[in-house]
């Protein structure tokens, strides 16, 4: 048994050896520590040191539990003062938990009722911000409230204007507060407001009428604008402005005119008009001019008045307003314009004072278009248009009431170069001016149907030739003076026309002169009568008697102006004299190319017919022409 355990000690040393000797000692940080706290206090490696080292470690074992106990000691004294304290904390606590539960028990019923005040509080709080709210949404400032009633002066600032906005915003805003279901709050607001709206509309409307006559002043002009812009709401209130406005306005501008007739400007410059009175013209063309401006300057007083306006009619308005304004100079223009236009005088110096008065009623009804002014000045142009034709046919009838006699060379007298004259001048004028058509058909007429009429009286105490010389000598002057004007072409046509017929009845004059000249006459009876036999055979018609005929053809060919009337040569113009020469020579030639063709037909029988004719119809035609 003993030899087995000595065995088993053996065996477990062995293996703790091997294991030892078997171990990596650099590896094992273990042993490395234990290796180095060993060689803090084994300094010296002999036989005593190695056999005291055992006993060393272990007093060094227990140095260290010795002071390891002394520490734990120390940390145990502290955890023994702080459970102290903790236990009397925690005997505070529960004596703190025993008085709070005490006073919760008593102050139970004091918390119940401070939580119900302090809801009330804030209910109350949410409700005075409510209102606050809606007093500042729906209601005016006092400072807003003190503008509206205004001082005692009652004077206007540009800050009444925001009241009034912010009376008209309220009043809007009400119908939320009628959408909400506040009718009754809504409506009481509403009337509130209207009330305040009147109020301040009727405060604006009294200032107004009183200030609205010095639009032009610029320290009111904003003020005035802006009130009109809020009285635009208030159409009655409007209308009583405007009418106001414009009662001041008739009577300034109709002072400002007669103190232009008679007084002029600022220490006489301008001087007054009536100063020109004696020079018609000018005198009613100041008159216009001052009446164009004025109205053009009262059109801009008032369309700054209403110029923040938004009224649909407002154009009308201002039309309207206008036509009032301008009625006071009706009267005095009026009876100025008719005197000038009532005094006799030339028809050229009222046909100017026509124009001037279309001129200027063009101009001033592009400002004002209707009213007193408008039938004003239409009546006027009416009577001077009259007027002028009454004095243009009195001074075309003082010129023809003697008939005289056409001179010696059949050229127009000198009433009808006066009249024409005369005619040319104003129809000069004419066509520079406007509704110059209907114009100067009428000064055509009113001058040329007389004129027409007195060249036929003179002309009916002459014979037949000297009276279509006179009358073509005539038509062409009066032709020659319309055709230099426009609108004259039916009159044109009616003097062609007629000139025509002049020309004719000197045609047929000339053609029996040349017939007469030539003896044809015979010889034409024959060729018209068929009962003959053979045209040689009859008395007249032998070839010596025609040889005769063609001598005098020959001689007319080469000396054609010889043959013509004496009274052709008198003809003022060449394309009338020309004509007349043509057609009296076609006359011939018609007769020449009849006889031409008789003598060649062979059942007349003559011999040599073309010894005879020498010259065909064709190639005398074109000696005449």
């Amino acid at each position: 048994m003993e030899s087995n355990k000595d065995k088993e000690k053996e065996h477990v040393l062995s293996k703790r050896l091997n294991k030892i000797i078997q171990a990596r000692i650099e590896n094992d940080e273990e042993t490395i520590n234990a290796f180095k706290q060993l060689s803090t206090f084994y300094t010296e490696n002999s036989l005593q040191a190695r056999r005291n080292l055992r006993s060393q470690i272990e007093k060094r074992s227990l140095s260290i539990n010795k002071q390891i106990l002394s520490s734990f000691l120390e940390v145990k004294n502290s955890f023994d003062c702080i459970y102290n304290d903790i236990a009397d904390m925690s005997k505070s606590i529960q004596d703190m938990e025993s008085r709070l539960q005490n006073t919760k028990t008593q102050t139970k019923q004091l918390l119940q009722q401070t939580s119900i005040l302090q809801n009330e509080r804030d209910k109350n709080v949410k409700q005075q911000k409510i209102v606050n709210a809606l007093l500042e949404k729906y209601q005016l400032s006092p400072d807003y409230f003190s503008i509206l009633q205004g001082g005692k002066e009652q004077l206007i600032t540009p800050e009444i204007f925001s009241v009034i906005d912010r009376v008209q915003e309220i009043h809007n805003d009400c119908k939320v507060l009628m959408q909400s279901g506040l009718q009754t709050l809504a409506l009481d607001i509403m009337e509130q407001m209207t009330l305040y709206q009147e109020a301040a509309l009727e405060r604006l409307y009294r200032w107004t009428q009183n200030h609205c006559r010095n639009i032009d002043n610029t320290d009111l002009t904003d003020l005035i604008t802006q009130a009109m812009l809020r009285l635009q709401e208030r159409p009655v209130l409007f209308n009583y402005v405007i009418d106001e406005y414009c009662i001041c306005r008739r009577s300034k501008i109709t002072d400002d005119f007669i103190n232009a007739l008679t007084r002029g400007g600022p220490s006489g410059n301008p001087a007054p008009i009536e100063m020109r009175a004696h020079d018609s013209q000018i005198y009613i063309t100041d008159m216009l001019v001052w009446l164009n401006k004025a109205t053009a300057a009262e059109k801009q007083n008032l369309c700054t008045l209403l110029k923040l306006c938004t009224k649909n009619d407002l154009n009308e308005t201002i039309a309207n307003s206008l036509a009032v304004i301008c009625e006071g100079v009706c009267q005095p223009l009026k009876m100025r314009v008719e005197k000038i236009i009532s005094v006799p005088s030339q028809a050229s110096v009222l046909y100017s004072i026509v124009n001037l008065l279309r001129y200027y009623k063009k101009c001033i009804c592009k400002i004002v278009n209707r009213g007193l002014i408008q039938e004003t000045l239409q009546q006027l142009q009416d009577n001077s248009e009259k007027a002028f034709l009454t004095t243009l046919q009195t001074q075309v009838d003082s010129k023809l009431v003697r008939v005289e006699a056409p001179p010696r060379d059949l050229s127009p007298t000198s009433a009808v170069t006066n009249l024409l004259a005369v005619l040319r001048d104003i129809l000069s004028t004419a066509n520079m001016s406007e509704g110059r058509e209907t114009d100067m058909v009428k000064i055509a007429q009113t001058v040329m149907v007389p004129l027409l009429r007195a060249v036929n009286e003179q002309a009916a105490r002459l014979p037949p030739t000297d009276m279509a010389v006179y009358m073509l000598n005539c038509m062409y002057e009066m032709y020659t003076c319309l055709s230099l004007y426009e609108f004259m072409d039916e009159r044109l046509e009616r003097l062609e026309a007629q000139s025509d017929a002049q020309i004719d009845t000197l045609t047929s004059e000339q053609a029996s002169s040349l017939v007469a000249n030539l003896n044809l006459g015979p010889i034409y009876t024959i060729l018209q009568d068929q009962s003959h036999g053979a045209l040689s055979e009859v008395p007249g018609m032998e070839p010596s008697n025609l040889r005769n005929f063609l001598e005098k053809m020959d001689y007319l060919a080469s000396h054609p102006d010889g043959a013509l009337l004496q009274q052709i040569h008198l003809l003022t113009s060449s394309k009338h004299k020309k004509s007349v020469q043509k057609r009296s020579f076609d006359v011939l030639l018609a007769i020449y190319k009849q006889l031409y063709q008789a003598v060649l037909d062979p059942v007349n029988k003559y011999e040599n017919p073309h010894v005879i004719f020498h010259k065909t119809p064709d190639e005398l035609e074109k000696i005449f022409s």
